[in-house]
C-alpha cells in the first residue's frame, strides 16, 4: 500500500508541473513550450499523466505556438498506447482519449495515422441531473478547446442553465477543481445569462484555488480562447 500511495503522490506531482507548465505558456509565460521538455518519455508516470491531463497538454499548440515535433508526438503516441481505454472503460475516460487524439490530429505536425477514436457513450448529455453533469462535464473540460468534440459541446450547450447551477454549486461547496472545469465549459457555449458573474467568478475561484496549477490552466485556457474570466 505505502508503493501504491507513493505512485499515486509522484503521479499528482508530475500532473501538477505538466498543468502549471501548461497554464504559464496560456498566459504567456514561462517562455516556450514543449511538451516533451516537461515530461521524461518513457517514463510510465509521465505517460499516466499525459492521460489525465488529456488534450490539455497539447492546448499551448492551439494558440498556433509551434509543435515541439517528433518528441511531442512519441510521448502522446506512447501515453494513447499504454492507457488505452478498456472495454469497461467509464464514459469519462473513452471521452477523454477520444480528445486526446483529436488533439493530437489538429495541434501536431502530420506524422502518419493516430488511433481510432473509440465510441463514447452521450446520452448522459441528455439524461444526468445536473449535479451529475457538472462533475462530467467538468472532468472533461480539456475537450473545451476549440474545434474539439463538438458533439459534446453541443450537448452541454443544450443544458447551459444546469451547467451553470452545477458551477455556482461548486464554487458554494468550494469545490474548486470542479467550479473551474464547469466554468471553462461556460466559457465556450453560447447564452450564458450576464446574471451569473461567469467573468468575475472564474477570478474568484482561481485566485482561492490556492495556486492549484489545473484550476489556473482552466482558468487561463477560458481567458486565452474564449476572453473569459481573469485577465
Amino acid at each position: 500500500m505505502a508503493e501504491q500511495a507513493q505512485e499515486n503522490s509522484s503521479l499528482s506531482t508530475v500532473v501538477a508541473d505538466v498543468a502549471n507548465g501548461v497554464a504559464l505558456a496560456l498566459d504567456g509565460e514561462g517562455g516556450s513550450y514543449a511538451l516533451s521538455a516537461l515530461l521524461a518519455q518513457d517514463d510510465a508516470v509521465a505517460l499516466a499523466a499525459v492521460r489525465v491531463l488529456g488534450a490539455d497538454v497539447l492546448a499551448p499548440y492551439a494558440l498556433g505556438a509551434p509543435p515541439g515535433g517528433g518528441p511531442d508526438e512519441q510521448v502522446v503516441r506512447k501515453a494513447l498506447a499504454a492507457y488505452p481505454p478498456g472495454a469497461d472503460a467509464s464514459e469519462v475516460s473513452v471521452w477523454s482519449y477520444r480528445g486526446l487524439v483529436e488533439a493530437s490530429r489538429a495541434f501536431l505536425p502530420a506524422g502518419g495515422d493516430w488511433p481510432d477514436t473509440p465510441q463514447a457513450g452521450a446520452a448522459w448529455l441528455q439524461t444526468d441531473p445536473w449535479p451529475r453533469l457538472t462533475h462530467r462535464a467538468s472532468q472533461l473540460a480539456a475537450l473545451a478547446l476549440p474545434g474539439l468534440a463538438p458533439a459534446l459541446a453541443a450537448g452541454l450547450a443544450a443544458r447551459t442553465e444546469d451547467l451553470a447551477r452545477g458551477f455556482v454549486r461548486a464554487v458554494r461547496r468550494r469545490d474548486w477543481l470542479q467550479a473551474a472545469g464547469a466554468g471553462r465549459w461556460l466559457a465556450r457555449v453560447p447564452d450564458v445569462p450576464q446574471s451569473l458573474g461567469l467573468d468575475a467568478g472564474l477570478v474568484y475561484v482561481r485566485r482561492m484555488s490556492g495556486g492549484d496549477p489545473r484550476v489556473a490552466l482552466h482558468a487561463a485556457a477560458a481567458r486565452r480562447f474564449h476572453l473569459r474570466g481573469p485577465r
